[in-house]
């Protein structure tokens, strides 16, 4: 009996290009974020040896971060905007100028490479092998990759710290693990997984998190293994840590997603208490489980999915019930522009006019189940002031039984809320304001 040789293929350079040119192919069609189409077009070729995938995909991410860039210098030249374009661009300004290739060795019109450059695609390439990707002529909205229409409000909002916020935006994000204190003490795990060979350091801010130094793989470490740590953005952490839940309370997790605040809440609280996770979409809170039970805190959990008519009814008349309510709220999320640079150009949903009477009827929803004396906590992972501040500002003049508890003895906050940004904070961006409902 023949057996099938399953193990990944080692592909050429030029292979690697074809592939990119192929993936942002499907990138330019899909509907869906890239994250979702790159995973998509991976699993469709098992061949791809794991070294190749990080590869393609890195290049695929840096030419989304250079999206407004390269769109610039295709415009110049008047050439096509294909994506056979944008990566000869690519090469020639970003990644060639180490010299280890020759873009015609990458472009061999061999069966697995991409066709050989035109005598015009050869010239353009040796046009741009003496220029850089940042052109003095360059608009300066153009070199920070910031998209037209978000540019007079993010000049409003950051100032003459423009650039730096939005350069950080341009580079990947670090790697966060969020340490399961109620399992494991912080520097153990640390130990732990250096034995791992996964270095990490303690994250500056959330008391919960370690930072890997480097690329790392965590999924067969003996810390990932026994549910000691759980890959989490430290931004994300401090909303969680900004909750300031206790053992024994009662917590709704509204809007929980796949449960990685839910997985926080829960162990700040020690494993005693209830937290009732509540979200839109029943399939991820399905997805949660393996993670609740991992964690050991299935118990102290119920999931109760808003696409059941039976929670929603539940949910009214839940009055007066929990001490801390977190709505973390569907947001634009501008916040996560570094992570998801596509993000930056085009909407993967409802649009940020359509969001905003979705998060100001949420926060008049879970207004009413907070306890008196008890906290709401609102929060989005977006830079938008008119999805967080102005938010809260006309909750606030609706609900004259809540006031706005200030933040500013937390080191990561902004006077009265939580804003953390990737410049000041090396975090993703996000909002959070804590408001009390008056006994």
């Amino acid at each position: 009996m023949q057996v099938c040789d399953t193990t990944p293929l080692i592909m050429k350079p030029a292979s690697r290009i074809k592939s990119t040119i192929e993936l942002l192919t499907s990138i330019q069609a899909s509907p869906v974020p890239m994250d979702t189409t790159i995973g998509d077009y991976m699993r469709a070729r098992r061949f791809i040896g794991a070294k190749d995938r990080t590869n393609i995909a890195e290049r695929a991410y840096g030419i989304m971060r250079t999206h407004a860039r390269l769109g610039w210098w295709l415009e110049k030249t008047g050439r096509a905007d294909t994506p056979r374009s944008r990566v000869i661009t690519y090469l020639a300004l970003v990644e060639l100028k180490s010299g280890i290739f020759d873009i015609l060795e990458l472009f061999d019109g061999t069966k697995y490479g991409p066709e050989l450059l035109s005598e015009d695609e050869h010239k353009f390439a040796k046009y741009l092998a003496d220029k850089q990707i940042d052109h003095p002529d360059m608009p300066e909205a153009v070199r920070l990759e910031c998209p037209p229409e978000r540019e007079e409000v993010l000049r409003a909002l950051f100032g003459d710290a423009l650039e730096k916020e939005m350069l950080a935006m341009l580079t990947p994000a670090p790697l966060d693990l969020r340490v399961n204190v109620r399992k494991a003490d912080r520097k153990a795990v640390e130990d732990a997984l250096h034995k791992d060979r996964v270095h990490t350091a303690p994250t500056p801010y959330s008391p919960l998190g370690l930072r890997a130094k480097d690329k790392a793989f965590i999924s067969k470490t003996k810390a990932f293994i026994k549910g000691w740590i759980d890959i989490q953005d430290e931004g994300s952490q401090l909303i969680a840590v900004t909750c300031d839940v206790q053992p024994g309370m009662q917590v709704l997790d509204y809007c929980a997603g796949a449960g990685g605040k839910t997985l926080a809440l829960a162990d700040m609280m020690g494993g005693k208490g209830r937290i009732v996770a509540m979200d839109l979409d029943g399939r991820r809170l399905e997805k949660s489980k393996p993670r609740l039970k991992r964690a050991g805190v299935s118990d102290m959990i119920e999931l109760r999915p808003l696409s059941d008519e039976r929670h929603k009814k539940w949910l009214k008349r839940q009055k007066g019930t929990f001490d801390v309510v977190l709505a973390d709220v569907p947001c634009s999320g501008s916040g996560t522009w570094r992570r998801n640079p596509d993000m930056r150009w085009r909407v993967f949903g409802p649009s940020l006019e359509e969001l905003l009477p979705v998060q100001a009827e949420i926060l008049e929803r879970v207004a009413k189940t907070v306890k008196p004396g008890g906290h709401l906590v609102y929060a989005t992972c977006s830079l938008f002031p008119a999805e967080n501040e102005e938010q809260i500002e006309a909750f606030l003049q609706k609900h004259p039984d809540f006031t706005a508890v200030p933040q500013q003895d937390k080191p990561w906050a902004d006077g009265l809320y939580m804003r953390l940004s990737p410049h000041r904070h090396n975090t993703d961006g996000f909002f959070a304001a804590i408001l009390q409902r008056k006994i």
